[in-house]
């Protein structure tokens, strides 16, 4: 099962539901998140405790854990350039069928993938980075499941929620129809299946 976390160096994970996902012994996930966080915040708890066999992210360098897993074989991870892994997950949520990128040309991360060139110009086809189930932490939800996010909660957030066949979101707060402005909606409601708190 392939599960996308929202957050950034661990603001703006949803803690509680990474937490249950801990307590329940949960194994063999595929996570896409931005980074691993730190071993006892955010989804590097989920690669301390093994519930991930493989990781698609940006950065792995604050979590001892996953490079010492890395090394080791224990873990997979492949490492995404932040900028191509939002666009693969935008991808995703838009239903292209990928992304064309300069970033990684002539580096290790071309390996295995698709170059096309363009007006004389070389990119990578970036494929779409797509989840069975999304866990989000909102700042405010309304009732319905339209979400604000506040300061640096939005991260990755926004395009998590687009890219995911369930969408659960962890409300900081949850308040009627009505009380959240609408020009303040970063994700609608018609994209998030379940709500907590």
């Amino acid at each position: 099962m392939t599960v996308a976390v929202g957050g950034f160096m661990g603001t703006g994970t949803p803690e509680k539901l990474v937490d249950a996902v801990v307590a329940k012994g949960i194994k063999n996930l595929t996570l896409i998140c931005n980074d691993t966080a730190f071993t006892d915040k955010g989804v590097g708890k989920w690669v301390v405790s093994r519930a991930v066999s493989k990781v698609i992210v940006s950065h792995v360098g604050t979590n001892p854990e996953t490079g010492r897993q890395m090394n080791a074989g224990e873990l997979e991870v492949e490492l995404v350039p932040q900028g191509t892994l939002a666009e693969r997950v935008r991808a995703a949520g838009a239903g292209l069928g990928g992304i064309l990128t300069h970033t990684g040309v002539g580096t290790v991360v071309e390996e295995g993938k698709q170059k096309i060139t363009v007006d004389g110009k070389e990119y990578l086809l970036e494929l779409p980075l797509k989840a069975d189930i999304a866990l989000l932490r909102g700042s405010i939800v309304d009732k319905k499941g339209n979400v604000y996010y506040s300061k640096a909660t939005r991260n990755f957030n926004p395009l998590i929620a687009t890219a995911a066949d369930v969408v659960i979101v962890e409300a900081e707060k949850i308040v009627e129809v009505g009380e959240l402005d609408a020009t303040d909606v970063m994700t609608p409601s018609i994209f998030v299946d379940i709500i907590t708190q």
